[in-house]
């Protein structure tokens, strides 16, 4: 479904990505690990198109979307939540999932996927008047995914989005996920949370600027390998 060839990225004269390449197929989970720098944040924004590879390409059901726009992406059915929570403060929770909604006109659909996210995520019905910005933390994280998903997408570049948010609502997103692929739908998350990945992942890439392992957690996260990704020395790029 999405395919990364080949991908170099510089920040100025820094080469921080390195001929990277691999492929996430349909309803398939993979997660991005790596230390701070090594490129996590890098991929996943160069895939949704907001950096530009110097080199490589990206691919998505056949086509190459190197030349889109990032929010034509989201016509195509690629849906990117950066770290961070990146709501609008001065509009309320049911504003926010209108705007995640704005590319789409099947009304009845909308309507449905109004319902699902507020069934996954009961604490944003119980604020759906509520800003944005006065939202918790953690409050703010659900909103932004459950703001992707009313895009209705294929697949869904995850940054660092289990980052602050308690252990209840993780599960939650854990089991959302797992929905998620169930019907179709790709996920590519990069997370620093090391016990998360091996308890409920099957896949993922391990990443020091350029792939170094590709497979199970159990062997991704065996001590030499996690000592060669972790070490200081390891850190070539961006995050």
């Amino acid at each position: 479904m999405l395919k990364v060839e080949n991908l170099h990225v510089y920040y100025g004269v820094i080469h921080a990505i390195k001929g990277v390449s691999f492929s996430v197929e349909e309803g398939q989970i993979v997660t991005l690990i790596g230390s701070n720098g090594a490129g996590k944040s890098t991929i996943l924004k160069t895939i949704s198109q907001i950096l530009k590879q110097t080199e490589g390409t990206v691919t998505f059901l056949g086509n190459n979307i190197d030349t889109y726009e990032p929010h034509n992406l989201v016509h195509l059915g690629i849906s990117h939540v950066p770290e961070g929570r990146h709501v609008f403060p001065g509009l309320t929770v049911l504003e926010n999932l209108e705007m995640g909604a704005y590319s789409r006109k099947d009304k009845k659909e909308i309507k449905e996927d109004f319902v699902n996210v507020f069934t996954r995520f009961p604490r944003l019905e119980e604020r759906k008047n509520q800003l944005a910005g006065t939202l918790s933390g953690g409050e703010q994280q659900m909103l932004t995914v459950g703001r992707s998903l009313m895009g209705n997408p294929d697949v869904l570049l995850l940054d660092e989005s289990l980052s602050g948010v308690d252990v209840r609502h993780t599960s939650d997103l854990i089991d959302l996920f797992t929905q998620l692929c169930a019907r179709g739908t790709s996920v590519l998350v990069s997370t620093h949370d090391l016990g998360l990945v091996r308890t409920h992942f099957s896949r993922c890439l391990t990443l020091n600027g350029h792939i170094i392992g590709d497979g199970s957690p159990a062997i991704e996260l065996s001590g030499d390998k996690l000592e060669a990704v972790f070490s200081r020395t390891s850190v070539q790029g961006r995050s």
